[in-house]
């Protein structure tokens, strides 16, 4: 049974997925930018495996 804390951290997760490949795809990709969102987007893996 999933709680509502992993629910949220799974859309989350999601989310910055989403946002990654918006970056990606961008012709001049901001690297700070990704970085930032990879290193979120793993906390939030991080946390999710730890529930």
């Amino acid at each position: 049974m999933q709680t509502a804390h992993l629910v949220a951290l799974e859309a989350k997760h999601a989310t910055l997925d989403r946002q990654i490949a918006l970056e990606a795809q961008r012709p001049s990709p901001d690297q700070n930018v990704l970085s930032s969102l990879k290193k979120r987007k793993l906390a939030v893996k991080q946390e999710m495996t730890e529930q």
